[in-house]
């Protein structure tokens, strides 16, 4: 079981609890996004982007659900968007796995900060405050919730978006601003995982062509620590996409698009003739 980086203290009241969240840095976005979100909402939007290209994946709805089709091998990033004038802590997971802690995910856990308005590519597993490592679609047994013994929640991307907390401040508490600095907490380490040997054994009885997240090359990604409290328990907005293989995404009847690849397949031999003809 992954030590988790606590996002609240226990020494406040639980509506006053505070959360030591990760400040995005050097992975911004600032582009403009042309396609429409993956999820759209009051606090945040959210979208899938491939790496290679940076090509917003499109979403496609079913029964309620928004479902992207991932393709084995590609790495993505989840492109999370702040479109309030505040600061918004966006607590993340993947396959049912916290993308910060590598805990099993709930929304009381760790976060990114993004400031008002701003725009951030999360592209991987964060391993340390400097590394992460890359998000990438893969098989079901190579994913990284299948190789930790967690194999209930693969094929969902989720992002929990809170507002902050307003507290008036009084000039007092300015006055004493510079003179007591508050303790910064430090990242536990990452204890090993035992279930590896569990996930082989349930793996056996698992759908081989589903697509799960790897835990793909490591990258440099510097991020730091920020005070943020939440201005309630239960998040302001939740946004669920679901991913899977086209051919699974047409078994469940979800009505995407033929892939790209498929609608154009360059023949090196076509049969002109024995000799080159002149051009029309």
């Amino acid at each position: 079981m992954a030590t988790s980086i606590r996002t609240t203290n226990p020494a406040f009241p639980k509506a006053r609890r505070r959360a030591l969240a990760f400040a995005v840095a050097a992975i911004a976005a600032a582009a403009a996004l042309g396609a429409a979100p993956a999820g759209a909402g009051q606090v945040g939007n959210v979208e899938i982007l491939t790496r290679a290209d940076g090509r917003v994946l499109p979403v496609y709805e079913r029964d309620g659900r928004r479902w992207i089709m991932g393709t084995p091998g590609e790495e993505y990033a989840i492109r999370v968007c702040n479109t309030t004038g505040a600061r918004v802590l966006a607590v993340m997971s993947v396959d049912g796995v916290n993308v910060i802690s590598g805990d099993s995910a709930s929304p009381s856990q760790s976060g990114y900060v993004l400031a008002p308005g701003e725009t951030a590519d999360i592209a991987g597993w964060r391993k340390s405050m400097s590394r992460t490592a890359a998000f990438y679609f893969t098989a079901l047994p190579d994913s990284y919730a299948a190789r930790t013994g967690r194999l209930e929640n693969v094929g969902v991307i989720g992002v929990a978006l809170f507002r902050e907390r307003v507290r008036p401040i009084a000039l007092d508490q300015l006055q004493r601003k510079d003179a007591v600095a508050e303790p910064r907490s430090a990242p536990a380490p990452g204890a090993a995982g035992a279930a590896r040997d569990a996930a082989t054994e349930s793996l056996a009885q698992s759908p081989p062509e589903r697509l799960g997240t790897g835990h793909g090359r490591s990258e440099t990604s510097y991020a730091s620590y920020t005070q943020f409290e939440r201005a309630s328990e239960a998040p302001s907005e939740t946004i669920a996409i679901y991913y899977d293989s086209y051919e699974n995404l047409l078994a469940q009847g979800v009505p995407v698009a033929v892939p790209p690849v498929a609608r154009f397949r360059p023949d090196p031999f076509p049969d002109r003739g024995r000799f080159v003809p002149d051009p029309r």
